[in-house]
């Protein structure tokens, strides 16, 4: 709880000062901010839930990136609400949410603290991550860019349905590499000046990438129970 407490205030003041000026008035900001707060319930949500709850070193790293994740997620909901643009904030805190993600891995290795709870954690921050970048993106190239954010919740809510999708799957760098693909394309149709054409370009071929990547482990998860149902 601690952790989550200056988590909580660690985000409610960088929202003031990263993304205080352009929050509309009202009940738009409260909606904004409230964005935000989504994200950083999730983590807590992930942290509480384990069957010990607890925070370690790399989960800290986690969370400080779900800090960023929620600043990103309240500036974009606060520009869809004025129609203006996010801006360079969005760009610089949705990338600093990005680089440290290569922090948390190396984190968990060296003070021997990796658990699968911890990679849930990261995953759900870079889901939210990439679902936010969507959002903020969607609004220039279109609605079909929400598919490289809601495919993660797709497969999810399919596993509610689908025992088989729930399996850990093997480790896959290609997964990994597809899955840092998608903010990083986003964030590059997100810097000022490149033409829509090329951030298009970007952001379908990640997209195709993370179609056929989730589509793959579909196929190798219903393959893994037909024995075991036969």
């Amino acid at each position: 709880m601690a952790d989550l407490s200056v988590a909580t205030v660690a985000y409610l003041g960088a929202v003031v000062v990263i993304a205080g000026p352009s929050l509309p008035v009202g009940g738009g900001a409260l909606l904004a901010v409230g964005a935000g707060a989504a994200v950083l319930a999730g983590a807590g949500a992930n942290l509480l839930g384990r069957a010990v709850p607890s925070c370690t070193p790399a989960d800290r790293v986690t969370l400080a990136r779900a800090v960023l994740v929620a600043c990103c997620a309240a500036l974009t909901t606060s520009g869809l609400l004025t129609g203006g643009p996010s801006g360079l904030p969005l760009l610089a805190v949705g990338t600093a949410a990005f680089a440290l993600d290569v922090v948390d891995g190396p984190v968990a290795r060296r003070t021997g603290t990796a658990s699968a709870d911890g990679a849930r954690l990261d995953t759900a921050t870079d889901a939210a991550l990439t679902l936010v970048l969507a959002c903020a993106v969607a609004g220039t190239l279109g609605f079909w860019v929400l598919g490289s954010g809601l495919l993660y919740y797709v497969f999810q809510a399919a596993g509610r349905a689908r025992p088989s999708l729930r399996t850990p799957l093997p480790p896959s760098a290609a997964r990994k590499v597809i899955g840092a693909l998608q903010p990083a394309a986003l964030l590059f149709a997100l810097v000022p000046g490149i033409p829509g054409p090329a951030a298009t370009a970007a952001v379908a071929a990640a997209l195709c990438l993370l179609v056929l990547s989730f589509g793959r482990d579909v196929v190798v998860l219903e393959r893994r129970r037909r024995p075991s149902a036969g």
